[in-house]
This record gives C-alpha cells, structure tokens and sequence, in this order.
C-alpha cells in the first residue's frame, strides 16, 4: 500500500487526480466525478475541518470502533459496491476544479504534516489512531475512487 506521509507516493496521487477531466465517467457506482473528488475530501474535512460534520453518538461510536474500523483501517482494498457513510454522500454537483484543488490541498497538507503528527491522533469515528492506520484509510480511500474512475 502506498504512504500517503512519503512526498512521492503523495505526488502519485495528485498525478493521478489531475490526469482526471470534468467528462471522467466511472467504471462502477453513481457518483460523477466531481462528486467523488467532494466524497474523498470528507476524510480530510473529518480531520482539517471537523466543525463540518456532526460527530457520532456514543452507540454509533461503539458500532463504529467494534465493527467499521476493522475494515476501514486495515490492508484490504474496499469491494467495488462497498456501503457509504451518510456523511460521505454527496447530494447535489459539485464545482470540479474547486473539488480537485481542495483533494489536492489535502493530500499535500497531510504528507507535509507526516506521520508523526498522525500517530495517535483521534478519528472522529473510530478514536485513537496510528499513523499507519490512517495511512490505509486515507490510501485505500484514495486507490477506490481513483480506480473508480480510471486513473
């Protein structure tokens, strides 16, 4: 699995981001492209922004740590109709530069802040964390969608 903490594994996925055009259709799902950029930046706005979203309750943190994040953080990729979290979904079009700059943004904040700075750090939904477990959320996030759409 690529480190999204290493400058070119980082730089993968932005060339990959803008090999994307505003036409890009997906192979599976129903999400336009610009769609999926605002769905992938949510992992992102979880962490930079989390004013944006509504933390869980206590039972759905239960639910969440016991049996999503087992799935989410470990090595497996996600199965191509894999369910979406509510606030991962995207109602409505997007602006597809605006999208693609904001993943970008993310993707290099995140490398530049690195690994240490992750290591522990609270997930909104499934606690504590350790670098490596959000590198594969975030890197297996990331490997879905650009799948997803060709690139």
């Amino acid at each position: 699995m690529e480190n999204v903490f290493d400058a070119k594994d980082a730089q993968n996925y932005i060339n990959r981001i803008n090999n994307l055009v505003e036409g890009t259709h997906g192979l599976w799902g129903k999400m336009m492209v610009d769609q999926m950029l605002a769905h992938c930046c949510v992992s992102y706005e979880m962490v930079y922004e989390p004013e944006k979203h509504k933390k869980p309750g206590a039972i759905a943190k239960f639910i969440l740590k016991n049996f999503v994040k087992p799935k989410v953080v470990g090595e497996k990729g996600y199965s191509r109709d894999s369910p979406t979290a509510p606030q991962f979904m995207i109602v409505g079009r997007r602006d597809f530069e605006e999208e693609k700059k904001r993943l970008i943004g993310y993707i290099q904040k995140t490398q530049q802040l690195g690994a240490a700075a992750f290591d522990g750090k609270e997930s909104f939904s499934f606690g504590k964390l350790k670098s490596h477990e959000w590198n594969n959320m975030f890197a297996k996030h990331l490997n879905h969608h650009l799948s997803q759409f060709g690139v």
